[in-house]
């Protein structure tokens, strides 16, 4: 493998407070290494299309603590094509960039997966998203500020409820994976946290709500994830209201509020490590691999077993919270 003196960083996907911080990271590493870099705009497009923009040190001063990402992210179906990809290549070829460091999800690594294994191109992937779903990292970039930007929603809307006697159903986001709803609901103290890992027994559920009738408790919070298999928000207040009148239901969906903001504390460390250690992982020949955290140690994941796989629930976390729900 020949030395890698270039080097491109691009975000791709959704983005998640903290891809400042690992592009911040990444950038500056690589220059205390001697290496040039390259941001490439707009996810795999600005790959495709050439959209590539030298960084400096003076490029990522003052972002660490600004959300979303400065070098912008997009989904590409061009992408998805043979022919998409070999324009990608040329491009990087062109620039002489060496490497690539991809910060994104599943669909970024998949493609990153696709792409070396055509071109034998290095890639190393940093896990940015908020589900916090990625096999092979405790936590992914972004999914602390999430969950506390859910938290800090759900404390003010539980004083509304308080006030007017009402029960809250509220959506979070979680199309496949349960754990902003998991961890946001424990941290809310949420009468009950539904899921997309567990199946939904809306009898369970009415059961404890007339168990808390019964002792006079007619308010509280329900968290829900949009990819549980209840239908949603809309869908549990209608079955609650129709099965048990009495209680007055609100619906809050929280939406993409959950994806901005300013990355918390945990999420700048965390991705300030990662971004360090993907450059360093590419000058030790490192190549196909996503970089993570686990058990407080940096690891390494190859792309094709962080895309195959998913991060479990802790099913512990769910049985404990309905417990202290009651």
């Amino acid at each position: 493998m020949l030395p890698i003196k270039k080097i491109g960083v691009f975000t791709s996907g959704g983005d998640s407070p903290g891809m400042n911080a690992a592009i911040r990271a990444i950038v500056r590493t690589a220059i205390s290494n001697d290496l040039e870099v390259v941001g490439i705009l707009n996810g795999y497009d600005g790959m495709i299309n050439g959209d590539f923009k030298k960084l400096e040190t003076t490029d990522v001063s003052n972002i660490i603590q600004r959300g979303g990402t400065i070098l912008k992210t997009a989904r590409s179906d061009e992408f998805r094509t043979k022919e998409g990809r070999q324009k990608a290549f040329l491009a990087l070829k062109k620039e002489n960039i060496d490497a690539v460091i991809a910060i994104g999800g599943d669909g970024t690594f998949t493609g990153a997966c696709i792409f070396e294994e055509e071109f034998g191109f290095p890639m190393i992937g940093l896990p940015g998203t908020i589900d916090n779903d990625l096999y092979g990292s405790d936590f992914t970039i972004g999914f602390d500020t999430a969950i506390n930007t859910v938290v800090e929603a759900v404390d003010k809307i539980r004083d509304t409820a308080t006030s007017h006697d009402r029960l809250f159903i509220i959506e979070v986001m979680g199309r496949d994976a349960g754990f902003i709803a998991l961890h946001s609901g424990i941290a809310c103290g949420a009468e009950d946290i539904l899921i997309p890992e567990t199946k939904t027994y809306y009898n369970s559920l009415l059961q404890k709500l007339k168990h808390d009738w019964r002792r006079n408790k007619k308010t509280g919070i329900i968290i829900v994830a949009e990819g549980d298999d209840s239908g949603g928000a809309f869908e549990v207040a209608k079955h609650i209201e129709n099965n048990f009148p009495e209680f007055k239901t609100r619906v809050t969906i929280l939406g993409h509020i959950q994806r901005g903001g300013s990355p918390s504390c945990n999420d700048r460390v965390l991705a300030s490590k990662l971004g360090y250690e993907a450059v360093i992982a590419l000058l030790k020949g490192k190549r196909g691999m996503m970089v993570g955290i686990a058990n407080n140690k940096t690891a390494f994941t190859l792309f094709s077993k962080a895309i195959k796989h998913h991060q479990f629930i802790n099913k512990g976390l769910l049985e404990m919270a309905r417990v202290l729900s009651n």
